[in-house]
């Protein structure tokens, strides 16, 4: 029986960072949503104006017995920059920020962990901006919003921005993936 974990996660726009997780062995799931704002309803035009608060999170359902929360955590540092604050590239506004949402006191505390050693290691040349708050006023995002890369491959921006970010993310990752 597998021992499920979920795992939410903002970096920018959901459709690279969902097609990346839905890729990799041992996640069961990896929804596009939104989370952390005020909006009791939020949709997409709602959210992509700004006025909400909420990001667009991917939630990550995962084996823990096959990724650990850390690797997840490390999958996801991987995927955006988090030195950005409210953007990703030509993404701009509080939707697209860096922030883990986390579910509990130890999945707080690894990535509390993960970014002093990121913050540490000076990995990025700009300080982490990543938010570590807990998970609230979570909604599923619109199915269109699921599987949008691999439903949408010759959209402009899937072509442009989320196919060469998950091109390098399989080579970076290749013992991950599934088979």
């Amino acid at each position: 029986m597998a021992n499920l974990q979920v795992a939410t996660l903002a970096g920018g726009c959901f459709w690279c960072i969902e097609s990346a997780f839905n890729s990799v062995d041992g996640v069961e799931k990896a929804l596009s949503g939104y989370a952390g704002g005020e909006d009791p309803a939020p949709t997409y035009e709602k959210v992509c104006g700004g006025n909400t608060g909420h990001a667009e999170v991917v939630r990550v359902t995962f084996d823990a017995d096959k990724l650990t929360y850390r690797e997840v955590l490390e999958i996801f540092f991987a995927l955006h920059n988090p030195t950005q604050l409210n953007r990703q590239g030509n993404d701009v506004g509080t939707q697209y920020r860096s922030a883990i949402f986390y579910h509990d006191l130890g999945q707080k505390a690894e990535a509390e962990k993960i970014i002093a050693e990121i913050s540490n290691d000076e990995i990025w040349p700009d300080p982490v901006v990543t938010e570590v708050v807990e998970i609230n006023n979570y909604h599923e995002a619109e199915s269109y919003h699921q599987d949008y890369f691999k439903n949408n491959p010759q959209n402009q921006y899937c072509s442009m921005v989320v196919a060469p970010k998950l091109a390098k993310f399989k080579k970076t990752f290749a013992s991950k993936l599934r088979s």
